[in-house]
């Protein structure tokens, strides 16, 4: 595996606004309908999503939120997500390159979607402790990430989820909500 970085991604938005089919393709759909049922019906407070690509996602999970932070490592991205959330006036797109501060300091749902094993294991357990630090006591952690691995992973896609809960530090009740083959979306509650 050969992992891509900040300019691969940028670059793949720069040609394609949709390079891997999120808009159109039904598995994507199905994806994005099990983060839904993991979010709740809404309304939900606060709601931070990392990684939000070209906003596919941050399209059917603004008008869920009350305040959605919908944030991305490349311009490229962060451009395509505002303009998917343009039109809920909670929602905002912001440019952020993991490991970082995050926007705000608490939230009551943080979504993480097709980001982990992009990162390298130290910027993993560094975003799983900020993620940790910012989710309220009772809020809901939502992982949806694929099982196999993709020759640009900097991780293996097998037990992702799981090590990064691990590295949070904190005890989790971990629900699963949707599973195939290539992916899975999990719900995860803090313990303690």
């Amino acid at each position: 595996m050969t992992a891509i970085d900040l300019s691969g991604f940028a670059d793949k938005f720069a040609t394609d606004d949709d390079p891997w089919g999120t808009f159109s393709n039904r598995d994507e759909a199905v994806k994005r309908q099990a983060i839904l049922h993991a979010l709740g019906p809404g309304p939900v407070g606060r709601v931070l999503e990392l990684a939000s690509g070209n906003g596919s996602n941050s399209a059917a999970l603004a008008p869920r939120a009350l305040r959605l932070d919908a944030t991305e490592g490349t311009e490229e991205g962060r451009r395509l997500t505002a303009a998917a959330i343009a039109g809920h006036s909670g929602a905002r797109a912001v440019r952020l390159a993991l490991p970082a501060a995050l926007p705000r300091p608490v939230y009551d749902a943080v979504i993480v979607a097709e980001l982990l094993y992009y990162l390298s294991p130290r910027a993993m357990a560094q975003v799983a402790r900020d993620v940790a630090a910012a989710l309220r006591p009772g809020g809901r952690l939502i992982l949806a990430h694929h099982r196999i691995d993709f020759y640009d992973f900097a991780q293996h896609a097998r037990g992702i989820q799981t090590r990064f809960l691990r590295e949070t530090g904190r005890s989790w009740q971990v629900r699963p909500v949707r599973a195939r083959r290539r992916w899975q979306v999990v719900v995860a509650t803090a313990t303690a």
